[in-house]
Parts: C-alpha cells; sequence; structure tokens
C-alpha cells in the first residue's frame, strides 16, 4: 500500500492517504486526478484497469486501490 499512497502522494499532495475514506466522495481526487492513478497504477505494477473498474468503491481509499490492484495481479496470472 506504501507504493501506492506514494503515487498518491505526487499527484495530490497534502491528504492523510492512510486515514480518508472519502477520496472520490469528497472530490479529492477528480476525475482527471483518476485517469492520472489509473495510468501510473498500470505502469507500476504491470497492470490494466479496465474501464469497467473506474468506480467509485475501487478508488475511494488508499485501501480500496490496494485491493483493486492486487485482485487484477490475481487474475492476470495464469
Amino acid at each position: 500500500m506504501e507504493t501506492i499512497i506514494d503515487i498518491l502522494e505526487g499527484l495530490k499532495p497534502g491528504v492523510d492517504y492512510h486515514t480518508e475514506t472519502g477520496l472520490v466522495q469528497k472530490r479529492i481526487l477528480d476525475s482527471l486526478t483518476i485517469i492520472a492513478l489509473v495510468s501510473d497504477l498500470e505502469d507500476e505494477f504491470d497492470i490494466a484497469i479496465p474501464a469497467v473498474e473506474i468506480v467509485p468503491e475501487n478508488f475511494d481509499s488508499a485501501a480500496a486501490i490496494t485491493r483493486l490492484v492486487e485482485r487484477l495481479e490475481d487474475e492476470d496470472v495464469f
């Protein structure tokens, strides 16, 4: 999760990503930031995030983003 928090800090500093649970709901992350975040996550973790996964519940907290990344990494295993 620390790598994800580092990515988030690079995109939008000054938020306590360890505890914040309303990143999308509170509009801390806007649509452009989420697009940049998706790109950074795909590059960092060598995953593809399908458009169907780009929903608020997957991006509302660092923990939710971590679960998404871990799930996509697991699905990529053959």
